[in-house]
């Protein structure tokens, strides 16, 4: 019992820590592209995260886009449509793509 107590107290040690200064989280503007579908990609991605990410991937595929997508909505149930999803594959293509299919 009393090793489960100490731990206990050490494990809520954290959370009583305190500071005296202000902090101030930094503002980060990510340059977002406007465009056709970009109403899409609002709606469905940026629910979840931030721009960020997405400019964060570097120029890709065509293929590469699809397959991001699509883990969205198989590995993180996002609900996503089909008409959304091509919607938000051809708005990343055309704005953050490399040119080519594959």
């Amino acid at each position: 019992m009393k090793k489960l107590i100490i731990s206990t107290l050490l494990a809520a040690t954290p959370m009583m820590a305190q500071v005296k200064e202000k902090i101030e989280v930094p503002y980060i503007a990510f340059p977002i592209k406007m465009g056709k579908g970009f109403d899409a990609v609002q709606a469905n991605c940026l629910m979840c995260h931030s721009f960020g990410y997405i400019i964060n991937q570097g120029r890709q595929s065509r293929t590469f886009w699809k397959g991001k997508i699509k883990k969205m909505i198989v590995h993180f149930k996002a609900p996503i449509s089909d008409q959304d999803a091509k919607t938000i594959e051809n708005y990343l293509f055309e704005h953050y793509g490399n040119g080519k299919e594959k």
